[in-house]
């Protein structure tokens, strides 16, 4: 096998030599242009490469992919482990140097994938500024969440915390990131299984009949109608859409005006859009399409609180008897 050493252009364009010009453009939609100039002048100035050569580029990609998926799974310690068992600890070590040295791992990554109820327990009683550090490290969806599970009184602290943040030093940074992953040890290595849930229940009940389904949500209002609002609010969503006939269709409509369809169409799928649309007259499908077209952007939020209206229309008229939503269990009679 060949001994010549590529640097990191050099592979990149053999990679995409091997790949073939078809892939090779998919992946040039992605560059900026001094990187396809780049990219393109090393390609056409490639020597001749053996098959052998190749082999080694495209084996070493796939390696750094297959690393990068199980630092994305579990962090840097759980992607060396899996890759020792598989490679060695030296092919490991060098996988691992390789893609780290672009990668930048943030600090406290290992927590990204934590249960928040657990993170929670762990950081609630720490200091207001270790809070707001851990909480700048953390995706905005995870830090909202936690910041919004702290008591009241610490989630402005925090908060202005996070605002006057400047630097920290990597020092600090490591130390309280080297704490935290020490607390963190034991719940990290267990494999949890979710069971139960509302979306557990939200299954169970859309696979019963409905009479079963009726009595169990009654029994809910009573007990727990926060609750119980919850899986209804779960059971059928917009793109369930697509299950119920023509005439239950025909029905719906009736009960909403343009505009909230048109709202709710927005964001919606092409086959919810031709289902409703091969309902409606030509002329009201003519007025709604106008309305979409003209109605410049809309807000996500107004989009869902739109088919969110509907899909609650549809739970209503089903709770009437005038329309029916399929279900496992219910045996209907055309």
């Amino acid at each position: 096998m060949s001994k010549r050493q590529f640097n990191g252009k050099e592979k990149v364009a053999i990679l995409l030599i091997a790949l073939g010009p078809q892939k090779s453009a998919e992946i040039f939609k992605h560059l900026n242009e001094e990187e396809m100039e780049e990219l393109t002048l090393q390609i056409a100035n490639m020597r001749m490469v053996s098959p052998e050569e190749k082999q080694v580029v495209i084996e070493e990609f796939y390696q750094i992919c297959l690393a990068q998926e199980y630092i994305s799974e579990g962090g840097i310690n759980y992607a060396k482990d899996v890759l020792e068992r598989a490679l060695g600890s030296d092919k490991a070590i060098d996988i691992i140097s390789k893609l780290t040295s672009s990668l930048h791992v943030r600090p406290f990554e290992f927590i990204r994938k934590a249960d928040p109820n657990q993170l929670l327990n762990y950081i609630q009683n720490e200091h207001p500024q270790t809070i707001a550090l851990i909480l700048s490290y953390l995706g905005s969806a995870q830090a909202a969440q936690l910041l919004s599970s702290l008591p009241p009184e610490k989630q402005s602290d925090v908060t202005r915390r996070i605002a006057i943040m400047d630097r920290t030093s990597p020092e600090v940074v490591k130390e309280i990131e080297s704490i935290l992953e020490n607390k963190f040890s034991n719940i990290l290595a267990q494999d949890y299984t979710t069971t139960g849930g509302i979306g557990a229940v939200v299954d169970i009940l859309n696979s019963v009949d409905r009479s079963t389904e009726k009595n169990i949500m009654e029994e809910l209002d009573v007990r727990d109608a926060e609750l119980s609002e919850e899986i209804r609010r779960r059971m059928f969503v917009f793109e369930d859409i697509i299950t119920l006939d023509n005439r239950s269709i025909q029905r719906v409509i009736r009960e909403i005006d343009n505009a909230q369809w048109a709202i709710a169409l927005k964001g919606a799928s092409e086959e919810v859009k031709n289902l409703i649309f091969n309902n409606m007259s030509k002329r009201l499908v003519e007025m709604i399409k106008e309305d979409i077209e003209f109605m410049g952007p809309v807000r996500i939020r107004d989009m869902e609180d739109a088919q969110q209206n509907i899909v609650n229309i549809i739970r209503k008229l089903e709770d009437d008897g005038e329309i029916i939503t399929p279900r496992g269990g219910d045996e209907i009679i055309v």
